[in-house]
């Protein structure tokens, strides 16, 4: 049976400190803009440390889990560094993210089913630890069935691909794209794995993930910090909540 609770929201902050850190001050602050999301309905915060720090830096993330009453989902690339700073600040939960220097953001999923065996010897400290651990992967079969049998609690299947799509009008490559990400979350669900979506999610195409009923949780972030600029962060927020409560009608 699909659970029929709330579909929650995380918003992650990185861009925040990305604008802060173009002029080297300490403003905007990812604290200030974590809790203005939490007071808008935000239901956990994302913070992706990347091994460049090009945004989030450890201080940030001290602060974060200092600061926060709601959970942080804290993303990293899946090296020794990073875990030994997970397992030092115990955040609610682990996902774990390919990463490369070059690229601007995410580009796809993680391989676990081409590195199992690491990532289950990677993953085990973590869940020893009371840590949840997401993969933040493909719709792919193999990836999921990997991911499930390493000891991950959760899967996040990435919607960058059917974001662009839906960006470019292309319509019915994004409706296979989609028939593709729900057959991904029906077995993603199947083997009792909790799943979640994001990258690259908007207004315009939110709708038809947040109505996949598998689906527990969306993380977004670039989108939202842009339309920050706009409307301010907590109303920007709050537009994206009842945008995905509808879809769940």
């Amino acid at each position: 049976m699909v659970d029929s609770a709330r579909l929650r929201l995380g918003v992650n902050i990185d861009h925040v400190a990305t604008v802060r850190n173009a002029r080297g001050s300490q403003w905007p602050d990812p604290l200030r803009a974590a809790l203005l999301a939490e007071a808008a309905g935000a239901d956990g915060i994302t913070a992706h440390l990347r091994e460049d720090r090009r945004h989030i830096r450890d201080a940030d993330i001290d602060a974060l889990m200092a600061g926060l009453t709601i959970p942080l989902n804290f993303e990293c690339a899946a090296t020794a560094e990073m875990q030994a700073i997970a397992l030092r600040i115990r955040p609610h939960a682990v996902c774990l993210v390919p990463e490369k220097r070059e690229e601007r953001t995410t580009e796809g999923g993680l391989d676990v089913a081409g590195d199992e065996a690491r990532l289950a010897e990677y993953v085990a400290p973590l869940v020893a630890a009371g840590i949840r651990v997401s993969m933040f992967i493909g719709h792919q079969p193999d990836q999921i069935k990997a991911s499930a049998r390493i000891g991950a609690a959760v899967v996040e299947l990435h919607t960058g691909h059917y974001s662009e799509l839906h960006a470019e009008g292309k319509l019915v490559e994004a409706a296979a794209e989609l028939v593709a990400l729900r057959a991904g979350a029906t077995l993603a669900h199947g083997l009792g794995l909790e799943v979640h979506a994001g990258h690259g999610l908007t207004y315009e195409n939110v709708g038809p993930i947040a109505a996949l009923p598998q689906v527990r949780e969306l993380n977004i972030g670039h989108f939202l910090i842009g339309e920050a600029l706009y409307m301010g962060l907590g109303p920007a927020i709050e537009e994206m909540r009842v945008r995905m409560d509808a879809a769940r009608l």
